[in-house]
């Protein structure tokens, strides 16, 4: 007989570090290309895989000395190929009792409606730049590929709350954690939606020290999930894209100070100051492709997570509330920036 106790003991042996489950009733009043219900609409719950981000594999962008090993074995290493892995396990864990595991990795693909931000493709430059055409298959269907933001989904399965910054905070791992999902029709045990004590204390140093000026410092963006009320600030996607991809000068050691010369207003757009035109996007794109780590279109953090990850994290390890404990605190040194 399946329990809630074995799936969870079994997911954690498999290589998980934290694990939630969460009805899929939590998910009423999601977008209808964002609700999970569509991809598998008998299925009661949700099963939350959180994977940590080893502390260590920040340490080389913190020291601004070696940038290839974080996208490499944090970004990529876990989305890529260790989770996936443990979501299959988990998937076939379920199907020898019987019950049907439908696997979601972090997404590869794309929706008619972003999976960060719910607008389509006429809001969206970067939907726009990767696919044009989306067709339901039946009028009482979403078109395809239906997603859902991993961040309320890993609230929804009680595995911590969103940050000011728009980061998943764990109380285990704060924002160092990346997250999995399996939809089935086990009959589990709910976990009530996470109610404290509360990780983040709106402190802004993630506002303060995010190279794109991502985030606002007082706008905050509400909804309503799960019957409660969970708010984080106002994020430009686009600012966060372009500062993760390598845009800004003062975090991407790789990027010539003139490669944008030949672009009106392009000291501003380096330096982080200046938001481009789609037409400036285009430009952009194609530039950074030149410089390492390419491509950007997957990612390249090359921020390191300096604002929404690495101060974030430093000041919740400074309060203790945290339950991964280190001997020493992470920062060591003044943080580097380059001058433009």
């Amino acid at each position: 007989m399946l329990t809630t106790k074995k799936i969870k003991e079994y997911a954690l042996q498999a290589g998980a570090d934290v694990v939630g489950i969460g009805a899929m009733e939590r998910f009423e009043g999601a977008p209808r290309e964002m609700d999970p219900r569509y991809i598998f609409p008998e299925a009661k719950v949700m099963i939350g895989l959180g994977f940590r981000i080893p502390r260590g594999y920040l340490r080389g962008i913190e020291e601004g000395t070696q940038f290839f090993q974080y996208p490499a074995l944090g970004y990529a290493g876990i989305n890529e190929t260790y989770a996936p892995i443990v979501v299959r396990k988990v998937s076939c864990f379920l199907e020898d009792y019987g019950y049907e595991g439908v696997a979601y990795r972090n997404t590869g693909g794309r929706g008619p409606v972003s999976d960060m931000t719910g607008k389509g493709h006429s809001e969206s430059p970067e939907l726009r730049r990767r696919l044009t055409h989306f067709e339901a298959v039946s009028p009482d269907r979403p078109a395809p590929d239906v997603q859902f933001q991993f961040r309320i989904a890993a609230y929804i399965c009680g595995l911590g709350e969103i940050g000011w910054s728009k980061m998943f905070l764990t109380p285990e791992y704060g924002p160092r954690a990346r997250f999995a999902f399996v939809l089935t029709d086990a009959p589990l045990a709910a976990d009530p939606v996470y109610a404290g004590p509360a990780l983040c204390d709106k402190c802004k140093a993630c506002v303060v020290n995010c190279p794109g000026k991502a985030i606002s410092a007082k706008e905050e963006v509400k909804v309503r999930v799960a019957g409660k009320e969970i708010s984080w600030g106002k994020l430009d996607e686009w600012q966060c894209h372009f500062a993760y991809c390598g845009g800004v000068k003062e975090t991407n050691p790789f990027l010539p100070r003139d490669a944008y010369r030949d672009i009106p207003d392009g000291d501003k757009i380096i330096r982080g100051e200046k938001k481009p035109t789609p037409a400036e996007i285009s430009k952009i794109s194609k530039i950074l492709h030149q410089y390492y780590p390419a491509p950007c279109d997957y990612g390249n953090a090359m921020c390191g997570g300096r604002g929404c990850i690495r101060a974030c994290m430093i000041h919740l390890d400074e309060q203790g509330k945290l339950k991964n404990k280190f001997k020493s605190p992470f920062r060591k040194r003044k943080p580097w920036k380059l001058e433009v």
